[in-house]
């Protein structure tokens, strides 16, 4: 078989059945060899776009996600898309055609070296060089994308090395996945020693949670020990929404309650958790209190930002299950428990529609079981403080980041991997209009992904920011030029719908999700409105804004 051939025996063999992609001159015989396979292949409308549906389809489902795109600038365009998923750790692997072999540093029609702009982008990357080490090397995407800290790997392919034939019979096999695990029974013993003389203990939970496949021992370790648990964006629903040992958000826009008690903790335990400057404010003023106990898979990670007393590195399924004890906090538990219901988020005026308010009733409505898809700005926010996930899997966000335009072409990779489950991408107007192009993918394939937009003309993130840090002064943040939402999807035969009232979001909401097939929902908000409370950039988080601009 020739090399194209084999890529896709090998994307079976790995269990690919749906891929995304954007076909080019020099990924030609691949697409040629897809005519006869099984693999569903989707045609999104730009391959940034590609690569967000099929971040998307990752870290809804847990499997790798896969993308194509040809040479040039179909390659460059995915370079976002792949920087999100190092960011966020997502398993992907991206396939691109190149310029044949001989043409390579001629500065030959579309060729870009792709290999040099994707290695600070990825786990690893890969220019095949010749037809002989293409079976390793996917053997190597596949294996390195999801072993320890998953992430994106991306396949450099030259036109003619698909289109040359192996020199004997190869056939694919699955590539495996290797957790390693360096944590000792002393080092659980140590932790459980800082446990046991602690008095305020807090967890500090993130996405390495659901990378490591540990949400069920994590809950587990929470209510046994019966500590308290903030989360940062990406650990939302490790615990679900309406436990009572959750705190919520922390960071930047988290509740002063969560904040709090942080900032009084005597010991901090931080799973799956990089201490991301969003969640920290000034890193030298944040839980100055707290010794820190860090479980992560990746050992670079810990001691990179906050040293920690007790290091715990490898799988934290087995670290959490060693340090799961009883301890007695029932004070500490009341006081965080007071604190959270003085000081959790709180729902503003009811002036207009406003963020909060249809969020908490959008939560309420789905229960928190549909999957929402977000993209970058307010919205995100008011999504991360007000709608009560029941599992991580079901809060896609770009959160390392914080790309706009990621979250329709995300929802579409989510729908296909999960068909029975409820999407929606949650979009603001500036965020939408990045990759506005998907509403067509989703009109082909007529996915029943619902998409509800938040329109208040402006860039609203980057307004708050110049209202709170730059005196008022607004610079290129005026969207009042926006285009009719509704007509611009009923052009790509998506219903649509808009509302304005506030009396008129429990219909809407229930209209939207009842209707067959996609749908949009366009929701007029206030230009003013803000996302408090709010850590100023810089700041530590017990400075926190809680209201009106200071």
């Amino acid at each position: 078989m020739n090399g194209a051939e084999y890529i896709v025996r090998k994307l079976i063999s790995e269990g690919v059945d749906t891929l995304f992609g954007y076909p080019g001159g020099c990924v030609m015989p691949l697409y040629d060899a897809l005519l006869e396979s099984p693999i569903r292949h989707i045609l999104c409308r730009h391959e940034q776009g590609t690569a967000f549906a099929a971040n998307g389809y990752a870290r809804s489902s847990g499997r790798i996600g896969v993308c194509l795109a040809t040479s040039g600038p179909g390659a460059t365009n995915l370079m976002t898309g792949l920087a999100d998923a190092y960011m966020d750790s997502v398993p992907m692997v991206a396939i691109t055609g190149q310029v044949p072999t001989a043409l390579i540093g001629t500065d030959a029609f579309q060729e870009i070296d792709v290999l040099g702009m994707s290695l600070p982008i990825t786990k690893q990357s890969f220019l095949v060089q010749a037809i002989d080490e293409l079976p390793e090397i996917l053997d190597q995407a596949f294996r390195i994308a999801l072993e320890g800290r998953p992430g994106p790997v991306l396949v450099d392919l030259p036109k003619d090395i698909q289109l040359a034939t192996l020199s004997e019979p190869t056939i694919p096999h699955l590539s495996g996945e290797r957790i390693s695990n360096t944590t000792t029974p002393a080092q659980w013993q140590q932790a459980i020693e800082l446990m046991n003389t602690s008095r305020r203990p807090i967890i500090y939970g993130g996405g390495g949670i659901l990378l490591g496949d540990a949400v069920s021992p994590f809950r587990q370790f929470v209510e046994t020990t019966g500590i308290p648990a903030v989360f940062s964006l990406k650990g939302l629903g490790a615990l679900p929404g309406d436990h009572p040992l959750n705190m919520g958000m922390l960071g930047m826009h988290g509740s002063v309650a969560a904040n709090q008690v942080v900032q009084e903790a005597d010991l901090l335990i931080a799973v799956g958790v990089r201490f991301d400057d969003r969640v920290t404010g000034k890193l030298s003023r944040f839980a100055p209190h707290a010794q820190v106990i860090h479980l992560d898979i990746d050992p670079a990670e810990i001691g990179k930002l906050r040293q920690a007393v007790c290091a715990l590195p490898g799988d934290i399924k087995q670290s959490l299950k060693a340090l799961t004890i009883k301890l007695n906090l029932l004070d500490w538990q009341s006081q965080c428990l007071e604190r959270l219901e003085q000081d959790g988020f709180a729902l503003p005026a009811q002036d207009g529609i406003t963020g909060p308010h249809f969020m908490r009733l959008l939560s309420q409505t789905t229960r928190g079981q549909a999957i929402i898809s977000c993209d970058v700005g307010q919205h995100q926010m008011w999504v991360a403080q007000h709608y009560a996930f029941d599992h991580p899997r079901k809060h896609l966000t770009s959160g390392g980041l914080g790309a706009m335009g990621f979250g329709l072409p995300a929802a579409i990779g989510a729908q296909l991997a999960n068909p029975e489950i409820p999407v929606i991408n949650v979009a603001g107007d500036g965020s939408f209009m990045m990759n506005a192009q998907e509403l067509a993918t989703i009109g082909r394939y007529r996915l029943p992904t619902k998409i509800i937009i938040l329109d208040n003309q402006a860039l609203g993130m980057v307004r708050q920011q110049q209202s709170v840090c730059y005196q008022g002064r607004y610079s290129e943040i005026d969207l009042s030029d926006n285009p009719d939402f509704c007509t611009l999807a009923r052009a790509f035969g998506i219903p649509a719908q808009s509302i304005s009232d506030p009396d008129d979001m429990a219909y809407a909401i229930n209209k939207l999700l009842e209707t067959p097939g996609p749908a949009l929902l366009h929701v007029a908000i206030a230009t003013e409105h803000n996302v408090w409370p709010m850590v100023k950039p810089g700041d530590a988080n017990d400075q926190i804004i809680t209201g009106a601009n200071p």
